[in-house]
């Protein structure tokens, strides 16, 4: 579904009132850093933002608390029909940016790569990639003399994520992880616990990298290695890539409140988009934001 734009929308001066939106904590800086520019084009609108997991979006959104719901995975069918049963139509879907999941080690890990199959083994126990066995010891992957630890402690998010549930999805093949993976209501305590113990691994947003942690490169199924950088991410090349998306709850063929209108300009326009790289994701391709929206 393609909304319309115009700069009228962008510039009204008459817009005002209050945006709530409940859902993904990934996206809470970048859904912020929007308020405070649509705040700037309109002093009468602010946003308030509940960033409790994606998993909380879908509920909210149902029983009508929010019209707003970004989620950094996609709606399931089953929360697409529940909200179609109560409204007698489907949520709007809008992809607002790109992202990746990054499997990290500690910055003086030598490790460099690793397969989707040893990704699979190493946080799974059911191993549903393909792997012959379970992966839990550093030196199953690395030689003894060059990282002189043991057992690998694993850091990920909790149910509430849908970081949480996309990387089940994606990179164990919809497998079950392991019960010893640290389990953190968001990402930055991830790459924290990461970044300050030499035998963890872990997953998180490419947007919360810092320079105490490394990204692995991930093999791609035609066996090449491939790091989570912005041109690879934007094009979908790395593995574990996904858009970022807007949900929102938008009566077909009547016009949505001015301020939703306002947000969702700025959202697909140029500044909208820096704002995405400020924020540590990657823009969309100007074929895909285009097709978002048009103005």
């Amino acid at each position: 579904m393609a909304l319309t734009f115009t700069h009228a929308d962008a510039q009204a001066p008459t817009v005002d009132g209050t945006l709530g939106a409940v859902g993904s904590d990934t996206m809470a800086g970048l859904v912020l850093r929007w308020g405070e520019a649509l705040k700037q084009r309109h002093p009468d609108v602010k946003i308030q933002f509940q960033a409790a997991g994606s998993a909380n979006a879908p509920p909210a959104l149902i029983a009508g608390t929010t019209r707003l719901g970004p989620m950094s995975r996609q709606l399931t069918p089953d929360e697409i029909q529940a909200f179609t049963n109560r409204y007698g139509y489907p949520p709007l879907e809008l992809k607002v940016a790109r992202d990746a999941l990054a499997v990290i080690v500690h910055r003086h890990n030598p490790l460099d790569a690793l397969s989707q199959r040893q990704v699979d083994a190493i946080f799974s126990t059911s191993r549903a990639c393909g792997a012959n066995a379970s992966i839990t010891r550093w030196d199953t992957i690395l030689d003894q003399a060059d990282w002189p630890f043991y057992h690998i402690a694993l850091h990920g998010r909790n149910t509430a994520s849908g970081t949480h549930d996309l990387f089940q999805q994606r990179a164990l093949c919809g497998g079950e992880f392991r019960r010893n993976v640290s389990e953190h209501p968001g990402t930055a305590p991830v790459v924290a616990a990461v970044g300050e113990s030499p035998g963890a691994m872990g997953y998180a947003g490419y947007s919360h990298l810092n320079a105490l942690v490394k990204a692995l490169r991930i093999e791609d199924g035609d066996g090449n290695t491939i790091a989570p950088s912005e041109g690879a991410v934007q094009t979908g090349a790395y593995p574990l890539s996904r858009y970022l998306y807007l949900y929102v709850n938008a009566p077909p063929n009547v016009p949505l409140p001015p301020a939703e209108r306002a947000l969702l300009a700025l959202i697909f326009s140029p500044e909208g988009q820096k704002i995405v790289r400020a924020a540590g994701f990657v823009p969309l391709s100007e074929t895909v934001r285009q097709q978002q929206a048009r103005w």
